[in-house]
């Protein structure tokens, strides 16, 4: 593992390194991931772009479980490895930050150049009239529609919305936008069938294609959405280092690959490279907990 080690510090010592982050990074905040060892399976389907607009008892279904699920996310704070990956931005190790995350975390632990690429939970746009609002008040609103509606959360899912059986979201009520009077609303994240906007795509390969390397940091790569970044950063000949428990779709592509907690793998990188300060009971040798074998 040293030889591991001692190669994903040199690739990030290096510099102009773009990080690629999913699910996975955010695990120890208490958000599940799909499909790595926290993974959170689903009884039902995610929801799709064409279900939400479409089907009114599919967006009321939709709407009860996201305001009991998205708490979760808005009361999670960034974690180890979130605050690991802006000392190393601040260090001037790390150039920009492209998250598949809906949870705001990176820029709340202090990462600036940061792309949402599925966009932020914690914004709801009008589909009529385009206006963001916060969360919170739409929150304050549901509240007010619905007095004294509970449900038993029996597992939360990444994206904030919550399992619950359809008969405890029977009469639930849904709102219209604030603003217009009567457009619907969606929260501002990329669903299933849905695509991310074309700028936005583009932003990001423009960025891959900027940077010396490509950080991969707990993303299983299993849809192409961020895969597309490691095979563009690939084809033009720039090393990709990803970092995950478990494999991942872009192994392959992969010039070094770690399975490691982050929590533990990425304060300690940023000991080891001087991107204080510390704050994170790290020393910089190799993390416990870290495989002992690139895979």
């Amino acid at each position: 593992m040293t030889e591991t080690w001692d190669a994903l510090a040199g690739l990030v010592g290096a510099g102009d390194v773009v990080v690629l982050s999913g699910a996975g990074l955010s695990t120890e905040s208490g958000i599940p991931d799909y499909r790595g060892p926290s993974g959170v399976a689903r009884r039902h389907t995610p929801m799709t772009y064409q279900a939400f607009t479409r089907d009114p008892d599919a967006r009321r279904r939709y709407w009860a479980r996201s305001h009991l699920g998205w708490r979760t996310i808005a009361w999670a704070a960034p974690n180890a490895g979130h605050r690991a990956v802006a000392r190393l931005q601040r260090a001037g190790l790390v150039t920009d930050v492209i998250t598949q995350n809906v949870d705001g975390l990176h820029t709340a632990a202090g990462s600036g150049a940061v792309v949402e690429l599925h966009g932020r939970l914690d914004e709801v746009v009008c589909l009529d009239c385009g206006n963001l609002t916060s969360r919170e008040e739409l929150d304050r609103r549901l509240r007010e529609a619905n007095p004294g509606f509970d449900g038993h959360v029996a597992a939360v899912n990444p994206d904030g919305d919550v399992e619950l059986p359809d008969e405890a979201v029977t009469g639930f009520r849904t709102v219209d936008c604030g603003i217009c009077g009567t457009g619907m609303l969606k929260p501002d994240v990329v669903f299933f069938g849905e695509t991310v906007p074309a700028a936005r795509v583009a932003d990001c390969f423009s960025r891959v294609e900027r940077a010396r390397a490509l950080l991969v940091l707990g993303s299983s790569l299993t849809v192409m959405s961020g895969r597309r970044f490691v095979i563009r950063a690939a084809k033009l000949g720039i090393p990709v280092a990803i970092a995950n428990q478990g494999p991942t779709r872009g192994d392959d592509y992969a010039a070094l690959t770690v399975d490691a907690p982050l929590g533990r793998l990425l304060p300690a990188l940023a000991d080891r490279l001087g991107a204080g300060p510390a704050g994170d009971a790290t020393s910089g040798a190799v993390p416990a907990g870290v495989a002992p074998a690139a895979r």
